[in-house]
């Protein structure tokens, strides 16, 4: 009987001794939702052999249009992603092995997070995240353990993706030095997404992974892909010249995020059921922010704060959650006393 990955083995550079190779690596894809489950759905069919997954939020009903790993009963149930994912794949895939973290990665915990049983860092780091905080600690880890990170975003019909080799060209500080301002882009809970935009992209950074993993990542073009797939634009820009010897991360070695000098802060609010999430810097066009918002739920927008309904999604006590935004950056997530729930409802509608 043909082996499971008979197909792929025939490919060109492929071969049995690539499959072994595959099935020797480890990839770690941060973040589960859209983009990270189809990146794993294709790294574990193709028996890449250890894949870790992070991911510190829960399934809901709304990721179901685009995240393909989960199901109504995984949504019903509440279940955390990362535990859903694995049950998924393990049953995609028994011959691989999978360590599921439920868990904000942070400076913090990022080193235990992705080296498992004391195991080898990854081969490979997959960005699947929702958040610039989360990206930017990610490249650092990526150049100073000397290993590729592809990034992957989307938002409404738009997409874009790049594969970052340490080294070989720029890393994503070379490119955007600092992330943008709190509230300054819209995110799929503001400006939605379209489900195919995310196949496409995810299944770009799924290819680049595997062909890092196989030894052929010199072969990888040294481009940005963007695309609109409602517009009908695609391009790739060249960022082969891009990388700066003045960059703080590749260039002077400085790990600001992994360092936690450039992260956000999450504090518990003492006597309430609430959270203050605090960037690490820039400020908040709250009349934008509002218009955005506005969208997506109701909206008390004055000159010095925002205050955010959630629709859909009540509180650990059975009331509203709702956002205080405030002019320089920092929130109050208000109806939940859980720092990853507050992180993330500051991720999915504040955007940073």
């Amino acid at each position: 009987m043909p082996s499971r990955y008979h197909r792929q083995e025939i490919l060109p550079g492929v071969g049995p001794e690539g499959q072994a190779r595959l099935a020797s690596s480890h990839a770690a894809v941060v973040g589960l939702g859209a983009l990270g489950c189809a990146i794993a759905d294709h790294l574990a069919r193709a028996g890449v052999g250890t894949l870790t997954l992070i991911d510190r939020d829960l399934v809901d009903h709304t990721n179901l249009q685009r995240q393909c790993l989960y199901t109504e009963a995984d949504a019903s149930e509440g279940l955390p992603k990362a535990e859903a994912a694995r049950r998924r794949l393990a049953a995609v895939n028994s011959q691989i092995t999978l360590h599921a973290h439920i868990a904000d990665l942070t400076a913090r915990n990022a080193d235990a997070l992705l080296t498992p049983d004391h195991a080898r860092h990854p081969d490979i780091l997959l960005d699947g995240t929702d958040n610039f905080e989360t990206r930017y600690l990610l490249n650092d880890l990526a150049v100073r353990d000397g290993v590729p990170l592809v990034y992957g975003g989307v938002v409404a019909t738009r997409g874009m993706q790049m594969t970052i080799r340490p080294g070989a060209g720029p890393c994503l500080r070379c490119l955007f030095e600092e992330p943008p301002a709190p509230g300054s882009q819209p995110t799929c809970d503001t400006a939605g997404v379209l489900g195919p935009v995310v196949a496409i992209v995810a299944a770009c950074q799924a290819a680049d992974a595997l062909r890092c993993l196989l030894g052929q990542a010199d072969r990888i073009p040294p481009t940005l892909l963007e695309f609109d797939i409602w517009a009908g634009h695609r391009r790739r820009v060249d960022i082969g010249g891009a990388r700066r010897e003045d960059c703080p991360c590749c260039g002077l070695r400085r790990f600001d995020f992994l360092a936690g000098a450039a992260g956000s802060e999450v504090l518990g609010l003492c006597g309430q059921r609430a959270v203050q999430v605090s960037p690490g810097a820039g400020s908040v066009d709250l009349a934008a922010l509002a218009a955005r918002l506005a969208t997506v739920g109701p909206v008390d927008a004055r000159p010095f704060m925002v205050r955010f309904s959630v629709p859909g999604e009540q509180g650990e006590d059975g009331g509203c959650l709702s956002l205080t935004v405030f002019r320089d950056g920092r929130a109050i997530v208000t109806g939940t006393g859980r720092p990853e729930r507050a992180r993330s409802l500051y991720a999915r509608f504040v955007g940073a």
